[in-house]
């Protein structure tokens, strides 16, 4: 990446912070919110949810691709037993690439479709093949892996807020925006 360019932008850290904070409140969306949940309040309500789930997979993906890159970007820092660095480093894999498995098995529902899907309303998924069969599969383990990640999300919650609060290694004072740091 050129000089001048990479100056502009912010620094990988801040990046990561901005993306991992616009992700919570959208992956709590998709908890509570599926797309039947939507459908009655009409077309413009689900192409809504839509455009969301093609920015949130959007962020998964450039995630992804920074880890793939550069490795993670957070350190378990000195504070943590041995068991704790090896818990950090597999729950933030384990979310990247399950974030990543969320975007490839939404891609593979458009793929076996019987229609063509268009997130957001105007990006195409995948050309429909029309496998309903594998649809049905590939639609439960969409589902099942979003949920598992949304408990795994929580460990990595849980496991967050007991270093800052057992260890006092500050551990949310890093991911956390700076306005909060009083609270912390």
């Amino acid at each position: 990446m050129p000089r001048r360019l990479r100056d502009r932008l912010p620094a990988r850290r801040s990046a990561l912070k901005v993306m991992h904070w616009a992700m919570v409140p959208m992956f709590v969306w998709f908890l509570l919110v599926t797309p039947d949940d939507v459908l009655p309040f009409g077309p413009a309500a689900f192409q809504a949810h839509s455009a969301l789930a093609l920015v949130f997979v959007t962020l998964c993906l450039c995630w992804t691709a920074d880890y793939l890159r550069r490795g993670l970007a957070s350190r378990p820092g000195p504070k943590l037993p041995g068991w704790g660095r090896t818990v950090h480093q597999w729950l933030h894999k384990v979310l990247i690439w399950g974030l990543f498995g969320v975007a490839l098995t939404g891609f593979l529902l458009g793929l076996t479709s019987a229609t063509l899907l268009k997130a957001g309303g105007v990006l195409p998924i995948a050309p429909p093949l029309g496998l309903r069969r594998a649809n049905e599969i590939i639609g439960q383990i969409h589902i099942f892996e979003f949920y598992l990640l949304a408990a795994i999300a929580v460990g990595h919650a849980a496991f967050h807020i007991w270093r800052h609060l057992k260890l006092r290694d500050n551990a949310l004072r890093i991911m956390a925006p700076r306005a909060l740091h009083r609270f912390l």
